[in-house]
This record gives C-alpha cells, structure tokens and sequence, in this order.
C-alpha cells in the first residue's frame, strides 16, 4: 500500500499526477530541486497537484495545495483536519523536542497558554536594545571586512543568532552560541535526511549518521540543562538576576497549566533557537540581497531611514515610522520565504478547489509557489516593495502572502521577528551601501531556506 493514501476519498475531482518516471515517480526531481518542482506542477496542472516520490510499495504521495484560498482551509478553516502528524514533523520533534512548532493537542495548548503572555508586543518590544546593540557589534566588525566584502547569509545568521541567545540566556549567551552554530547544522541535516526517507533505521543503531548526530544533541541539550539548572538553583536560592526570557519561561504557570518541567523548558528553548534565528536571519539576508541588485530601492529605504532616524538607536515604535524599510522586508519574504514548504497529514478526507484530498493524506502547502501565483502577484518574479502598501494589501487574499503560517498555529513570534528585521535592517542601510557580488544564489528547501553558496555583497561605508 502506498504511504500517505487513506480508505476515504472524499467528493471532488480527482487530483492531477505530475508526470514521474515509472520506479521512482518524481523523486529524483524533488531531491535535485524541490521548489522548481512544485512551480512546474502548479504551472502544468493548477492549484492542488498530486505529487509522486518513491518506488512501489514505498511511495510517498504529496497533495500539493499551491492556491490562497486552499492554504486558508488548511492552515485556518479547517485546521483540526490537517495536522503536524508527518514523519517530517516527527523527526523535528525527536531531534529538538516537542515545543511550540511541533507539539499538538493539548500539549500545544497548555504551552501556547503558558507562553504566549511573554510575545505580547509590550514584552517583545522590550527586545529593542538587545537586537540594537548585537547589530552594532556586527557592524563594527564590517570594517575589518577583507576587500569590503561580506557573505551576508552567514553574517545575518551570526547576528540573528547572537541576538535571539541574547535574548533567550543573557549573560549566558557567549556560552550557547558557539555550541549552535556547531551542532545546529549537524542536528539538521540528520532531520531532513529522516525526514525525506522512505525508509530510516532505528536511531539508536550504531551508525555514523546516528553516531555523530547523537553527539551534537547531547552537546546541545548538554548547554541548555545546564544553564536551565543554573537558573533553577539561582532562583530556589532567592538570588535575583536578568530578566531574560528563559527566567520568564521557569516563571511561567498557572492554575490550571502548572509549569513548564526542566525537559519542557530545554523543548521551548530548542525550538525557540530553531525557529528564532534561522527564519529572521534568512528574511534579513535577503533583504540585502535584493537591496544591493536595486540600487533605486536601497536609496529610498536609506532616505526613509535617515530621515526617521537621524544618529539615533533604533526603538520599537519606529516600527511603524519605518513603513518602505517594512515592506522591504515583506517583500524579501514574498519572494524567499524562510518556511518555503509545510506538511501536514489529513484526518478525514476533504475537498480543497474542487478536488478529492483522502483521508490520511500528506499535504503540502508552498509559500514559494504561493507568493509566485501569477493570480496574486503581477510580474512575480519581480521585486517590488510597493506590492505591500495598505491599498494593495487590502486587494490581496489573506493567505496570497503567509510566510509566518496562519490560523490558530501562527508563529508566536512574527512580531519579534519583524521588531528584530526592522531594526537590524535601519541600522545596517544607515552606515553601510551595498553593491552584489555573487547575483544568482543556488537555493533549497531545508527545515528553512538554505543557501546553496556564499550571497556576498561589497559594503561601503555610508558618509554623513
């Protein structure tokens, strides 16, 4: 039986097959590259698509979902029926725990209720100065640049990373950061290999995957019990400290949801470094990257940005006195979202634009052929920061434009990511000009989007 099909198979047309070769079906086209992919069957076929990967009796078949319209009954709608149940999503939780990004049910439930008073946007926006000051750090260490030259994916990614474990540990940031950018990559590559396999070994065999992924988990998970004990014995004691969000998070509880345990508190902060780091820092390179092939667009942000700013730090309220710089930033997103796949597994069957998803069903959802649709997007490929004015927002569906998901699992910290973009971004534009190096950047579809190759950029300083 092929995986992924259910007994039921709902009203509805029946799903077109992208064409595949007879043993494999489409997998080698996903391998090679996956977002192309899905922008051929959308192009071939229309808005849901069936796709084919594997060989007989091990076969993976994905309902791609490519409309609006379709994204909004999956991710809002009709949520309850389309959940985080896939192998992917289970590998993510083996590997960083089950916190907000995987868990469901009730254990999402009670943890959303226990953190979401620390994301409202007065707390959030406390986060200013953290955000300011590690950016002025990687500024300073721009001047030492060799030849005036900067890989921005990895320099936004260093940044975005000090800035959340900033946030996250405080003074314990120096001790965790080193340790993420070392395991972090390893953990991930293990989970989009397991992920992707129609077929994994247990974890617990020896093998050197298994081996070397075990190892950065346990220097991982090792950092984080440890800080979290530290905070623990810190606070039994009555000794005061920072308020930093993991005190925020041993602090959180309730009558009715009690408190996070030590494990639960590790399972929040892995999630939070994961989910914190990687999709603002890919927004923020980006950002760049269009900025310095649009010489026009980079000069009117920088205008806006002097004249809003003047010398002065960035705060939170000049989020809304910054609106080019924003769009900019929704922009960069539209065109290389940081999630540019979602899975989620169908419960009952269901029809979405017409067509027959069985129950039990893998479903994908793809922000990158979304924000690509030409029924939303004019000219797609096209960058053009003015598509995300008021007016022409207003005219757009909701889910035309989703890169934080939507519906009852929207990420919890959109507001962070886009206070942490905006501020970074100002300060960034305010001291440095930026011309492309490398202008075509090889992509693919990680946990996030990845960078297949360097996407350096000359920086110059900006005088005045």
């Amino acid at each position: 039986m092929d995986v992924g099909t259910g007994t039921e198979t709902g009203t509805g047309a029946e799903v077109p097959r992208l064409e595949g070769v007879p043993l494999l079906g489409s997998l080698l086209d996903l391998k090679a590259d996956s977002l192309g992919t899905y922008l051929e069957a959308r192009r071939r076929h229309g808005d849901v698509v069936r796709i084919d990967a594997g060989p007989p009796g091990l076969r993976l078949q994905l309902y791609c979902v490519f409309s609006a319209e379709g994204a909004q009954r999956v991710l809002a709608s009709e949520s309850a029926n389309f959940r985080k149940d896939n192998p992917f999503y289970q590998e993510i939780r083996d590997s960083f725990g089950n916190g907000l990004l995987t868990s469901q049910d009730e254990d999402y439930l009670r943890q959303r209720r226990l953190v979401q008073p620390l994301f409202t946007r007065k707390r959030v926006d406390g986060y200013a100065g953290a955000v300011a000051a590690e950016t002025g750090a990687t500024l300073a260490a721009w001047a030492q640049a060799r030849d005036g030259i900067v890989d921005v994916s990895s320099e936004m990614m260093h940044l975005a990373l000090r800035a959340v474990s900033r946030i996250l540990f405080g003074a314990d940031v120096d001790a965790t950061v080193d340790v993420v950018h070392r395991c972090f990559p390893v953990i991930t590559e293990y989970v989009l290999a397991r992920g992707y396999s129609p077929l994994n070994v247990p974890r617990s065999w020896p093998t050197p995957g298994n081996r070397r992924a075990a190892a950065a988990m346990d220097e991982l998970y090792g950092v984080c019990d440890r800080i979290i004990a530290e905070r623990r014995r810190s606070a039994a004691a009555g000794q005061e400290g920072e308020e930093d969000l993991l005190t925020l998070l041993a602090g959180a509880r309730s009558s009715d949801d009690g408190a996070f345990d030590a494990a639960e508190l590790r399972d929040q902060v892995l999630i939070f470094l994961l989910a914190g780091h990687e999709t603002t820092a890919t927004s923020l390179a980006f950002a760049l990257h269009l900025l310095a092939r649009h010489p026009e667009e980079q000069a009117r942000a920088r205008e806006e940005v002097r004249r809003v700013l003047g010398d002065r730090t960035p705060e939170a309220a000049d989020l809304d006195r910054l609106p080019y710089l924003t769009r900019v930033l929704k922009e960069a997103m539209r065109l290389y979202p940081a999630a540019p796949v979602m899975g989620r597994q169908s419960v009952a069957a269901s029809e979405i634009d017409g067509h027959a998803i069985p129950a039990g069903s893998t479903v994908i959802l793809a922000p990158w052929v979304t924000h690509r649709h030409p029924r939303y997007w004019s000219d797609p490929e096209r960058f053009d920061p003015d598509r995300f004015t008021p007016e022409a927002e207003a005219g757009r569906p909701r889910y035309a434009w989703f890169p934080f998901g939507g519906g009852p699992r929207a990420c919890i910290g959109q507001h962070f990511s886009m206070l942490e973009s905006v501020i970074a971004l100002a300060m960034i534009l305010r001291a440095y000009a930026f011309d492309a190096v490398d202008t075509e950047v090889p992509l693919s579809a990680g946990i996030t989007l990845e960078t297949k190759g360097p996407m350096r950029c000359r920086v110059r300083r900006v005088e005045g």
